[in-house]
């Protein structure tokens, strides 16, 4: 059986906002038979000398939490590495096994056991805020409890106040920021030719890159003409139910979002549904 796929973006240019994994998504835009755009809308910036990060090793190690919820694959390693002038890798490990470890999707999964850290539970696909309070009220109520929560590059107050509605003594435990790309170039010529209609899709796959992509739209005047690209030429793809909540937020259309909220999926659901949606008439290499 061959393991290629089918063409099914046929030419079709693809926005790709993504950063860290870009190259991986633009792999998967080729594969469908699309041209990819790289275009990186954010990049992560670990919290230098993070006192907040030490104070919750030593808290974790003290068994001053009775539950911790890892939110970030990349906040995981962060956070190894935050700590790693007092903490090793090993004293991490132990630490955690001092609480209930809450994973809330495959990322931080794979990063705690790259790790070697027990996983005690994995918040299910949408892997959202709701599933996570879902999970935590089935399994694991949190009314008098400690958590901990390491959190995306900004706070998501659904979930610490959800927490904390329930009973819990909430920890916030930032351990990365977000900014806009060191080299804006790509993104400032890729929103032209969004603008323009010269790119028939967009891929987001992080909540963050609507606000940067919004924010570099506006900045460059040309904010009216994207929103009218996005409404009336360009197929916009969502990777999940949280990217999905940005967008409409800023009033933009989310036309794809695949069962599950990964990229493979993402691109593929594209593929497969970008004529019927009646959009991209353009855009085509």
């Amino acid at each position: 059986m061959s393991s290629t796929h089918p063409k099914g973006l046929d030419g079709l240019r693809v926005a790709i906002f993504e950063a860290r994994m870009a190259g991986s998504l633009a792999d998967l835009v080729t594969r469908h038979g699309g041209v990819p755009i790289p275009a990186p809308a954010l990049r992560e910036i670990p919290l230098e000398d993070n006192p907040a990060a030490l104070e919750f090793v030593e808290g974790l190690a003290a068994g001053a939490f009775d539950l911790v919820i890892f939110e970030t694959g990349v906040g995981v390693r962060y956070l190894v590495e935050a700590v790693a002038p007092r903490f090793s890798r090993e004293d991490l490990v132990a630490a955690l096994r001092r609480t209930t470890v809450v994973a809330r999707g495959p990322k931080p999964s794979t990063a705690l056991r790259e790790l070697g850290a027990s996983i005690d539970m994995q918040v299910p696909a949408p892997n959202t805020w709701r599933e996570t309070l879902a999970l935590l009220d089935e399994r694991r109520p949190v009314a008098g409890l400690r958590v901990a929560v390491q959190e995306y590059g900004k706070p998501v107050p659904e979930l610490t106040e959800g927490l904390a509605g329930r009973g819990a003594t909430v920890t916030r435990v930032p351990v990365y920021r977000w900014a806009m790309p060191e080299d804006v170039a790509p993104l400032r010529s890729a929103l032209a030719e969004l603008a323009s209609g010269r790119i028939g899709s967009a891929l987001f796959t992080a909540a963050q890159q609507v606000e940067h992509v919004v924010e570099l739209a506006r900045a460059e005047g040309i904010e009216d003409a994207l929103r009218e690209a996005f409404s009336r030429s360009v197929v916009v793809g969502s990777v999940g139910p949280t990217t999905s909540a940005a967008l409409r937020a800023h009033g933009l259309p989310v036309d794809v979002e695949p069962e599950h909220p990964k990229s493979g999926h993402l691109v593929a659901a594209v593929a497969a549904a970008w004529r019927g949606i009646g959009k991209a008439s353009s855009g085509s290499s």
